[in-house]
């Protein structure tokens, strides 16, 4: 880690899973990416790089939609990203999230969740303190399938992200990208 990293802010990205498909008698956990989402996912991607969005880590759902997500999205990023699978984000509130996330290493400094709403809407409506007002009432307006919000926050460790305490820096859904 360079020196400096210690006073960059973390950067969360906030990443809900593209468009699923409903097969009939298919688990929940088991259902796929429906076209509308295999498209959707690369020009997330692809943004990510052109933004400069790397993450160091992907937290990634267990659930196939959000892994076949993360694998589009990961293709177009620059380098291969860490990736931790986890059924912790899967089918949970803000609160359990945002314990996973506490328990995150310090030193990674850019952070990305594919994860599920309601979860991922809630935590990201929970931690959004500041940010361009128009931002703010679209992200909490609606927060569709394959919407990113990247959130920044200073702090010493992911154990400091905290209700109100996050500047949204950024909110982009596969609709503008098209």
């Amino acid at each position: 880690m360079a020196e400096d990293d210690g006073a960059r802010p973390y950067r969360l990205m906030l990443l809900r899973h593209a468009k699923s498909a409903w097969p009939d008698g298919v688990d929940d956990h088991d259902r796929p990416l429906g076209e509308r989402g295999r498209k959707a996912a690369p020009l997330m991607g692809a943004y990510m790089a052109r933004k400069g969005l790397i993450p160091a880590l992907a937290i990634v759902s267990t659930a196939r939609r959000a892994r076949e997500t993360w694998a589009l999205v990961s293709d177009r990023l620059p380098s291969p990203i860490n990736c931790r699978e986890t059924s912790d984000i899967y089918e949970v509130g803000a609160a359990a999230i945002l314990t996973t996330l506490g328990a995150v290493d310090p030193a990674i400094r850019d952070l990305l969740v594919v994860g599920h709403n309601p979860g991922m809407e809630d935590l990201a409506d929970r931690i959004a303190g500041a940010g361009a007002a128009e931002m703010l009432a679209r992200m909490r307006q609606k927060f569709p399938t394959a919407g990113l919000a990247v959130f920044s926050f200073d702090g010493s460790s992911w154990q400091d992200l905290a209700p109100g305490g996050c500047r949204l820096v950024d909110f982009v859904t596969p609709r503008q990208l098209v």
